[in-house]
């Protein structure tokens, strides 16, 4: 276990990523009808609430990849995937695996797990975040 341990912070850039990257394309998927396009009909620029999910899809995808403004954006990419899925897919039937929601169920709870975590130590804002000095406390 103390191996694993010591590449905590790795193990979670790599999961922040992959994570971030599946959310950006299908942003990318239904916004510019490529990577096997859109998962239903394309919607038109502005249309709530397709449209704006997917560019939130985008941007807080590729935010979250980056690990630049980490909290914020996985939080309102897990609020989106809750919203998509008690909207669009819980009326259908109670169950993910009967509804289909169990991408936006995943992904919801994916990023609520980034949010609570953070970005990690090897997070492009912690990267480039100038170096702290301990207090007379924490020393």
């Amino acid at each position: 276990m103390g191996t694993l341990h010591k590449q905590q912070d790795l193990f979670l850039a790599f999961y922040r990523f992959v994570i971030g990257l599946l959310f950006a394309c299908h942003g990318v998927a239904t916004l510019f009808d490529v990577l096997g396009g859109s998962q239903g009909p394309a919607p038109s620029f502005g249309q709530w609430p397709g449209w704006w999910a997917a560019v939130i899809e985008l941007v807080a995808g590729v935010l979250v990849i980056l690990g630049v403004a980490t909290r914020p954006a996985a939080v309102i990419c897990s609020g989106t995937m809750a919203y998509a899925y008690f909207v669009v897919h819980q009326p259908q039937a109670l169950f993910p695996i009967e509804n289909g929601g169990e991408k936006a169920a995943l992904f919801c709870w994916a990023f609520l797990l980034i949010a609570v975590l953070g970005p990690g130590r090897w997070a492009l804002s912690t990267r480039l975040a100038p170096p702290r000095t301990l207090t007379h406390e924490e020393a």
